[in-house]
């Protein structure tokens, strides 16, 4: 996740390689992958993989991403490993082209289909990840060098993504 530069009371982000620098006020334009509160199917999260093996495909996809595309221990890792399907074949199979929905669908033909109950736990799981577990202590620590650790409205890993990826319906800092 790309780290946030708060210099002027608000939150920016930079790239290496845009032209403009940090003080100017065009900055090179980031695009972020979907939000992972998107679905697909009914199922969270897997559009946002999907977008982020294209936008790495074509270049656009901002370097801090790249340690986490299909890292087992991170969200591509876990939702490849609930749909028992490898990273690298999935890769594969979105740069040959297809919708999200073509390829949830070869996903559920090669791994295993997963059934409305799975998909309500993967959900569950998704949507959560970061609130009272395991990976709390992850997002606190990401809050606190955000400088949002005061923000009691960003409570999981998707709520802090979507916050990063200016899709959170209030960025300034909580008074």
């Amino acid at each position: 996740m790309p780290m946030l530069d708060d210099s002027e009371g608000f939150l920016r982000k930079s790239c290496a390689n845009c032209a403009a620098g940090d003080d100017e006020i065009y900055l090179c334009m980031t695009t972020y992958p979907k939000s992972p509160k998107e679905m697909t199917g009914g199922m969270i999260y897997f559009p946002r993989m999907l977008d982020k093996i294209r936008l790495h495909a074509r270049g656009e996809l901002h370097e801090d991403y790249h340690k986490n595309l299909g890292a087992q221990r991170a969200a591509d890792g876990a939702c490849c490993n609930f749909l028992r399907v490898h990273y690298r074949d999935l890769r594969e199979r979105v740069l040959q082209g297809g919708t999200d929905e073509e390829i949830l669908e070869w996903c559920f033909e090669k791994g295993r289909r997963a059934n409305e109950g799975d998909i309500m736990v993967w959900n569950a799981f998704g949507s959560k990840l970061g609130w009272r577990d395991f990976a709390t202590p992850n997002l606190e620590e990401a809050k606190r060098k955000h400088g949002i650790a005061d923000r009691a409205d960003i409570v999981t890993i998707p709520d802090l993504i979507d916050f990063d990826e200016d899709r959170f319906p209030e960025k300034r800092k909580a008074p």
